[in-house]
């Protein structure tokens, strides 16, 4: 099986899902996440907030950083960067995890914008430190 690993830029939390109005794009990434991890195909997520160390560890990625933090997100298929400065479309996914097509399940553009509110957080998950 594929190795994959994202590395996204500093978030206030894990998946970015935060606030008084979530990004659709982070939404469908952690939608996409969770439906290949229920299918038993985990893709490591970092975010350089809380896992820098991962970011020093890999020199390509540092060195990419180095360069531009505008570079991320960045994925990375069995060690080799396949894709930057942006997240893997459903269909990306599918290829670079060799995935059958049904897996994901849904088609690229149906994601929808979703706001999340958190009562007594100041409108963040993650006390008011966004």
């Amino acid at each position: 099986m594929k190795k994959m690993t994202i590395y996204e830029p500093a978030m206030c939390c894990s998946t970015g899902l935060c606030g008084v109005s979530a990004d659709p794009e982070l939404l469908r990434i952690s939608t996409v996440l969770s439906k290949l991890e229920k299918n038993g195909v985990k893709v490591e997520r970092y975010n350089l907030t809380g896992a820098p160390q991962e970011f020093v560890k890999n020199r390509e990625i540092n060195a990419l950083i180095s360069e531009n933090l505008e570079n991320l997100p960045v994925t990375v298929v069995d060690g080799e960067i396949v894709l930057t400065k942006r997240y893997p479309t459903n269909d990306e996914f599918r290829t670079f995890l060799e995935l059958p097509a049904g897996l994901i399940g849904e088609k690229e553009g149906t994601a929808t914008k979703v706001k999340v509110r958190r009562a007594g957080s100041g409108g963040c998950c993650c006390g008011g430190k966004c």
